[in-house]
């Protein structure tokens, strides 16, 4: 025994191998908010992925704006075509809109679950063996950037803020089967409003699954599905995608829905968060509502 402990290289390779497995087993545990030392460890490799990220986005951006020389005149033609019908549609639109605005300013109505505001970020990282899951963006606390805040490209919704440090946050896609992994939506039906959740992903059809939904609900195929607003967190109208199949589930009561999203989860190169700028009801309110 007098032996062992002389040899001072086995002591410190068997303690330096107890706090290793220590701090994968606190990295590990369930917490809702990062340490600083874990806050600055992802600034800093954020801040590098960063450096590197934006050389290689020129690069690339270069060599693909030469394949596309050879069809801008082609697209140049269609779109001057198009002006004089896009001119009318945004005389139209700007009619509409002011028109929308006094009704809201007679009715006295400051705020609803459309109202938003959005911060661009950079995607900076993926995780090869994480890669449908989660992205890195380069925003943070310091921009504004909050949990839980939704995360769009111009195509429509791809997740929500899960963690966040001061200059960098990690976004959970939608195709992340964590349980807790769940979105307040709605078919956008003809004559009334489907509502839902959309929870977890189905590998083989590459489809959201929208689940909960009323068994006498009448959707259809190629119904449109947009976030509900009445989660509390997200606004409402964020674009999902569209209903590519029906079927109830396994014991009747319900309906589940397969949705086609409208964004790809693939090719994310920049994003937007949104600040939800519509106030939302106090929790406590709520349960005291219960009570009484």
């Amino acid at each position: 025994m007098p032996q062992f402990f002389s040899n001072k290289r086995l002591i410190v390779l068997l303690v330096s191998i107890i706090l290793l497995v220590a701090l994968i087993g606190y990295s590990m545990s369930d917490r809702r908010s990062l340490t600083w030392p874990e806050q600055f460890m992802k600034d800093s490799v954020g801040w590098v992925q960063q450096v590197f990220k934006q050389p290689a986005l020129y690069v690339a951006g270069f060599f693909e704006n030469i394949n596309e020389l050879s069809n801008l005149y082609e697209e140049n033609r269609v779109l001057k075509a198009h002006l004089d019908e896009y001119a009318q549609i945004a005389v139209e639109v700007n009619v509409l809109r002011r028109q929308n605005e006094h009704l809201k300013e007679a009715l006295d109505i400051k705020e609803s679950l459309y109202n938003y505001s959005l911060t661009p970020a950079l995607v900076i990282h993926r995780s090869p063996d994480r890669w449908n899951e989660y992205i890195g963006i380069n925003k943070g606390e310091q921009d504004g950037i909050e949990r839980d805040m939704a995360v769009i490209t111009s195509k429509g919704l791809v997740g929500k803020v899960l963690h966040v440090s001061q200059f960098t946050a990690t976004v959970q896609l939608l195709r992340d089967h964590d349980r807790t992994n769940r979105i307040s939506a709605m078919v956008d039906a003809e004559d009334v409003e489907v509502f839902g959740f959309i929870e977890g992903f189905d590998e083989q059809t590459g489809a959201l699954m929208l689940r909960k939904i009323e068994a006498d609900a009448e959707i259809e195929v190629g119904q449109t599905v947009v976030t509900s607003g009445l989660g509390g967190v997200f606004p409402q109208g964020l674009l999902i995608g569209k209903v590519i199949e029906i079927e109830a589930d396994e014991y009747g009561l319900t309906k589940n829905a397969y949705v086609e999203p409208s964004a790809s989860f693939h090719h994310l190169d920049y994003v937007m968060i949104i600040n939800r700028t519509a106030a939302v009801i106090d929790e406590s309110i709520i349960e005291e509502g219960d009570e009484n």
